[in-house]
């Protein structure tokens, strides 16, 4: 692996870990709190926002586990390296998410089914819901920036799912309010809300991870973005078959040269490896494959 890719891999591990330790830490706090008052204050809202602070605690040892194994090189098993065990982790997230969705929905309906066994909250419950809000929201800003700043799409996936948390903890303390007025069902019916979030969440981390997975080219803007690197490398008289596909948050690619028939094998060379340096200085290009195709000029 180049020198400047291995550093950039640390770093990110670096961020990566400290990130996730931050998370574990509001979480652990927040669900023993969510739990323990949502009990309590008999708020079903309340207790469904502590699963999926929950869900954070397994999703945050999934991505450090992850963050750990994908700073790897290439071995005999694994001669690619093992940056895919980010977007595995991502989908791994995406399919707790999911599950966890499912059951706080199925759980909401059964209580909606009866209304008059739905309990009026305590008022505890309004007050630690907001607490969870205003701490999620923090957490979120947090790991979203460290997230960019290292350019892990792993990262930016946990980081979500705290803005997710957020955004359920606003649900949870508004059914709680509504509650509080005199409308019991607000309180299930957020719960329900809350599940759908989730579900949402966790299928768009699913589905992009799985594109990855299967060797998805990139958007048309990067693929555009690659060939005009490489096609301003002098000596390039064009190219064809180019080739991407995601390794983790990196990009693997691979081309067709189009040079002069005429150069040395030292000279096409050369002028392959210059391209090569230009895609891999501008984008988050892991490696570049070539192939020396030539033509006749003039």
């Amino acid at each position: 692996m180049h020198p400047s890719r291995q550093t950039e891999n640390i770093e990110r591990q670096r961020v990566g870990q400290r990130s996730t330790l931050v998370s574990v830490a509001v979480n652990i706090v927040l669900t023993a709190l969510q739990f323990t008052i949502g009990i309590f204050a008999q708020s079903q809202a309340l207790v469904a926002d502590a699963i999926h602070s929950l869900s954070d605690l397994i999703s945050d040892g999934v991505v450090l586990l992850a963050n750990k194994h994908s700073l790897k090189g290439p071995d005999l098993d694994h001669p690619y390296g093992h940056l895919r065990f980010e977007t595995a982790a991502s989908l791994a997230i995406g399919v707790l998410l999911l599950t966890v969705g499912v059951g706080m929905i199925w759980n909401s309906i059964t209580k909606l089914q009866d209304p008059s066994t739905i309990p009026t909250v305590h008022i505890t419950a309004l007050y630690v819901a907001l607490i969870a809000l205003i701490g999620k929201e923090a957490l979120f800003h947090y790991m979203l920036r460290a997230a960019k700043k290292v350019r892990s799409t792993m990262l930016i996936a946990n980081a979500w799912h705290a803005r997710s948390d957020a955004a359920s903890s606003l649900v949870v303390a508004l059914g709680i309010i509504a509650n509080l007025s005199g409308l019991p069902i607000a309180d299930p019916l957020a719960a329900l809300i809350v599940g759908l979030i989730i579900m949402r969440i966790g299928w768009t981390f699913s589905l992009h991870a799985f594109n990855d997975l299967v060797d998805k080219a990139v958007d048309d803007h990067t693929e555009g973005q690659i060939s005009a690197l490489i096609l301003s490398t002098p000596g390039i008289q064009g190219i064809h078959d180019l080739k991407t596909r995601k390794m983790g948050d990196m990009i693997w690619v691979e081309v067709d040269l189009e040079m002069d028939g005429t150069l040395t094998i030292e000279a096409g060379h050369a002028i392959a490896v210059e391209a090569r340096s230009r895609v891999m200085a501008e984008l988050p290009v892991l490696d570049v494959m070539t192939h020396f195709d030539p033509v006749e000029v003039g």
